[in-house]
């Protein structure tokens, strides 16, 4: 498979900071970092920090919320832009479950890239609206899980 600007743009830390202050501000000033990108699987990182945290010493969930989304919605960025034709994308539905307290620098994980590339092709392929749900698995330092995220995308080929 080609190689995309969306994937050349994620793996570079100054080029994505640089694009997620002018679009994506919240998730600059909170911290969120793409640590891995590739057609299979994503990788996304936030730190425990004042930005983020909540009374009881933990980080916010609205922030959790925002890396498991990322890490999930950069690769349908990057299998849109991949696409014949230009597609729409929109979350359609979240859900989550938070197992232990998140502190440190937790990393969330979602390796359904598959199944995201093959919603938009079957949604360019067929002309009409596909959804797809796929899983994000926060992780804290030592690979105890503090979160899991289940969001499902929806996928469309815009009218030209």
């Amino acid at each position: 498979m080609k190689s995309n600007n969306i994937r050349t743009l994620a793996t570079n830390t100054l080029r994505m900071k640089l694009f997620m202050l002018r679009h994506l501000p919240l998730g600059f000033f909170v911290g969120l970092k793409v640590v891995k990108l590739d057609h299979n699987q994503a990788q996304i990182t936030v730190p425990y920090k004042y930005l983020n945290k909540n009374p009881f010493q933990s980080i916010y969930f609205a922030v959790l919320s925002m890396a498991a989304e990322l890490s999930t919605g950069i690769i349908a960025i990057a299998s849109v832009y991949d696409a014949s034709v230009p597609v729409s994308m929109l979350v359609y539905d979240m859900n989550a479950q938070f197992t232990k307290k998140a502190t440190g620098r937790i990393t969330f994980t979602c390796v359904e890239g598959k199944a995201i590339a093959e919603a938009v092709t079957s949604s360019v392929s067929e002309n009409a609206g596909k959804t797809v749900t796929v899983k994000s698995i926060g992780q804290d330092e030592t690979g105890t899980q503090v979160a899991e995220f289940n969001f499902t995308w929806t996928f469309k080929p815009k009218s030209i």
